[in-house]
């Protein structure tokens, strides 16, 4: 009993200090957040965050946060090899396979596409250039989100709460802006966030190329590398025309088919 007061001192020292480090880690993540959504740092009366771009620059923290900007990382996806280097002055893809014995590798340098065969350079035609160009960007896309949805194109609206298989989840909805929207700009794609973890668990999206297409994503087998999240998903096909919003029900009703793995395998650090 006579211990009472000193340990009493010891507890209320104890929950003082963890507070303290508890209050240091939320400012440091609020401010991480308000940077990513706020880049530029203009005063927040002039430039309030609204509920979407608060929900992407949280989730893009979870994610990664400012470790992005900076990435250096390879994998493997399927049968090739990519990597993606991030820096202040721009980004460097490249991915490289093997086709009839020979090395062809594609260098994707601030937008522009550089193809080698077996180590010369060799020169592609406008149109495989745009093809090479967007097959590139896009699994670099989707390996990294959700990194580039704080771009500049980029349009976020929060759709408000649902639920999957018994947990709530906020719903972001992406569109693009036609100047610096890429070839896609008329793609759409939706997030459905958890509200606690701020993770991406489910997407979808829509396309028009190739007669256009709809697509449903679960995401598994997380793995966090040098402290960027990386996601592999169940592909499941939905018909053309799907509304993005109805899918969530049509998957717990099993009436999305299964059509692929979106695999990133074997991710690495790269050094300088």
């Amino acid at each position: 009993m006579k211990y009472y007061i000193s340990v009493l001192c010891l507890v209320a020292s104890i929950g003082i200090a963890s507070c303290g480090s508890e209050k240091n880690k939320e400012t440091s993540s609020s401010q991480e957040i308000e940077s990513i959504a706020n880049p530029k740092n203009t005063p927040l009366e002039t430039a309030p965050m609204d509920k979407a771009d608060s929900l992407v620059a949280a989730t893009i923290a979870a994610h990664g946060g400012k470790r992005y900007d900076t990435a250096h990382y390879g994998f493997r996806f399927r049968d090739k090899k990519y990597t993606f280097h991030n820096t202040n002055s721009g980004f460097t893809y490249t991915v490289t396979g093997h086709k009839e014995g020979k090395t062809i590798k594609d260098i994707l340098q601030n937008g522009t596409l550089t193809r080698m065969v077996d180590g010369d350079t060799v020169q592609l035609s406008p149109k495989d250039v745009a093809k090479y160009t967007e097959a590139l960007n896009s699994v670099v896309y989707f390996a990294t989100l959700p990194h580039k949805l704080k771009d500049p194109a980029v349009n976020a609206s929060y759709e408000g709460l649902t639920t999957i298989k018994g947990k709530d989840y906020q719903i972001l909805a992406i569109s693009f802006d036609q100047k610096d929207g890429g070839v896609d700009h008329e793609d759409h794609f939706m997030y459905w966030v958890h509200p606690q973890t701020k993770i991406i668990d489910y997407m979808a999206y829509d396309y028009e190329t190739n007669d256009g297409g709809v697509r449903f994503r679960s995401a598994y087998d997380p793995q966090t590398v040098g402290g960027i999240r990386f996601q592999d998903y169940v592909n499941y096909e939905a018909p053309v025309g799907t509304p993005l919003k109805e899918l969530p029900a049509l998957y717990e009703a099993g009436k999305l088919k299964e059509l692929s793995r979106i695999e990133t395998e074997e991710v690495t650090v790269l050094e300088e």
